[in-house]
């Protein structure tokens, strides 16, 4: 049975990983190839994370990412999920993301994240600087870089005299990721939008979400609260071949938990004759709620309660697949189910 429901809307999360046997050349070709099926598909919009020193993952640069991406297509909106702003400089993020929305205006979103995501020796030669490895200044990180899209600083701030070109009305979306705690005041203070990571803190999901809905303000960047959930969906016509697919995304998982630092897409067969260790058994059962996985009307179904549940009317799915071709099958699938396309007959 299909769900039809319009005021649910589907979103895409892509780290934009290197498959087995896929070349970076290939990587980045079906980058334009999802992002274009993602706009036909009926998607709101695409979006890029931010990772260093990570071999098999090439979203470094989710501002050139979505460069690349709107070029390629006509209306979904694209942009990053997100900039690690302690990797940069406010001012280079703002003069990027304004661009991008002078480029393609009203298509753009900046979503901010406050961690680095990355090593230190990775963040160190990002930054080029010791100290600031251990400055731990989002706050004034943030307020500079909103100052800079305003065009907002006091005459007594050192930053004022620095003049970009445009006004203050070239301005992306802004939001504010979080996967903890520690996301949700900014997003409250400023009156930004909120995007929550399902996938990296499943038991705070529905608490920080709901709490953002019920306590956001009206602010000059949004009149009414918007939250998104991003989680991990894998789905498939039936419930074991879903489960078959992600068989690679649940044991990097339980890797990763397991102190393995190795960020690797298995294939399905390796994921399938892996000889869990007990500790890695033990993950895996812990992980159950990054994830949704099941047959197309099971992940629907789930994702709607999540989405009640959370009081989001988005969900951003992140992109796990082990290969081309189940992702577009998987997120086709989903469209179809969701209703954001008219199934042919």
């Amino acid at each position: 049975m299909l769900i039809r429901d319009p005021k649910l809307k589907l979103s895409i999360l892509d780290t934009v990983h290197v498959y087995e046997n896929t070349t970076a050349e290939e990587t980045l070709q079906n980058v334009t190839e999802m992002v274009q099926l993602a706009e036909e598909l009926g998607y709101t919009r695409y979006w890029f994370t931010e990772h260093h020193n990570a071999p098999t993952m090439m979203s470094t640069s989710p501002e050139m990412l979505s460069m690349h991406a709107a070029a390629h297509t006509k209306k979904i909106r694209v942009g990053s999920g997100g900039v690690m702003l302690p990797n940069h400089g406010p001012l280079k993020v703002m003069e990027n993301f304004s661009l991008l929305e002078g480029l393609y205006p009203g298509r753009i979103d900046l979503g901010i994240g406050r961690a680095s995501g990355t090593d230190g020796k990775t963040m160190m030669a990002l930054l080029r600087s010791k100290q600031l490895l251990v400055a731990n200044d989002f706050p004034e990180q943030l307020d500079d870089l909103l100052s800079f899209f305003e065009r907002s600083f006091d005459k007594t701030h050192p930053f004022s005299q620095i003049h970009t070109p445009g006004d203050k009305s070239i301005i992306p979306d802004l939001y504010i990721l979080g996967a903890s705690k520690g996301g949700l005041p900014f997003a409250l203070d400023k009156g930004l939008g909120f995007v929550f990571a399902g996938h990296l803190a499943p038991q705070l999901t529905i608490p920080m979400l709901r709490a953002y809905k019920e306590n956001f303000k009206p602010s000059q960047y949004l009149n009414e609260p918007k939250s998104m959930l991003a989680i991990i969906a894998s789905t498939a016509e039936t419930e074991e071949e879903a489960k078959y697919l992600a068989g690679p995304v649940e044991l990097m998982w339980a890797q990763l938990i397991t102190g393995k630092q190795e960020i690797r897409i298995h294939t399905p067969d390796e994921a399938q004759n892996h000889i869990f260790t007990l500790d890695e058994e033990r993950a895996k059962e812990q992980n159950k709620d990054r994830f949704v996985i099941g047959n197309v009307g099971t992940v629907a179904e789930k994702l709607h309660q999540l989405a009640t549940a959370s009081l989001v009317d988005e969900i951003i799915v992140a992109d796990f697949y082990p290969n081309q071709e189940s992702r577009k099958k998987g997120h086709r699938l989903l469209a179809e189910e969701l209703g954001l396309i008219q199934v042919k007959p």
